[in-house]
């Protein structure tokens, strides 16, 4: 039996953007597009009504931005959909106020049909999409002004825990945690969990987020 399409909300307030996004996703057999937003409160409200799984939020709308849009849907509802934000830069410093929020990763609005697509699926079934190199960046100018100290959680941590913190940091998907730990997916599954309980995340993003900020991975190079 096969499963229904993956649900996706578009919300920019361009109307060609929403387009060839609409006519990208919904060439796949397994994607829907089932509502579009030109704006972050017209975002919010849709999601509300659709319940959505997947949504692609453009991070500079009027009204309410996407940050603010993010912040109010993970914060109102007891079941929100995964939230990637689109971006032009990925040095965006909006970028990763949205990562902070609670979003799942970002695009760059350049990525191709095959980025986008992998990107829907990926976040829905739980993974994160996440670019190292710009969150490294992005977390060490942020963690550079507030000088934090080691996080009490970092102690919380064991061995293998904070092995599988570090190896998310570089995006690795939880296949990928599998076979670069020589580990069961089930294994890996307790693993992050327990580190998103631990950092208090949550998601992976969030977590990787807060062990930046925390000093946890900037000085482990």
């Amino acid at each position: 039996m096969s499963r229904p399409p993956l649900r996706i909300v578009l919300a920019d307030d361009e109307r060609m953007v929403r387009t060839a996004l609409r006519v990208i996703l919904e060439a796949e057999p397994d994607l829907e597009v089932v509502g579009e937003a030109a704006s972050g409160a017209e975002a919010v409200a849709l999601v509300r009504s659709l319940a959505p799984d997947v949504v692609l939020m453009d991070v500079r709308m009027p009204e309410i931005d996407g940050i603010r849009a993010t912040e109010q849907i993970l914060r109102t509802m007891a079941l929100p959909p995964r939230i990637v934000v689109v971006t032009t830069f990925e040095n965006d410093a909006h970028v990763y106020d949205a990562l902070r929020a609670g979003a799942a990763g970002f695009l760059l609005k350049r990525a191709d049909p095959d980025e986008l697509i992998g990107a829907v699926r990926l976040v829905a079934r739980g993974d994160s999409l996440l670019f190292p190199a710009a969150v490294r960046t992005l977390a060490a100018a942020h963690a550079a002004t507030v000088s934090p100290a080691e996080p009490s959680w970092a102690a919380r941590l064991t061995g293998r825990e904070a092995d599988v913190l570090r190896l998310m940091a570089t995006g690795l998907s939880n296949q990928e945690l599998s076979e670069r730990l020589g580990v069961g997916p089930q294994t890996v599954k307790t693993h992050v969990a327990s580190v998103l309980a631990k950092t208090g995340s949550r998601d992976r993003t969030q977590a990787v987020i807060a062990a930046y900020e925390g000093g946890f991975l900037m000085k482990k190079g």
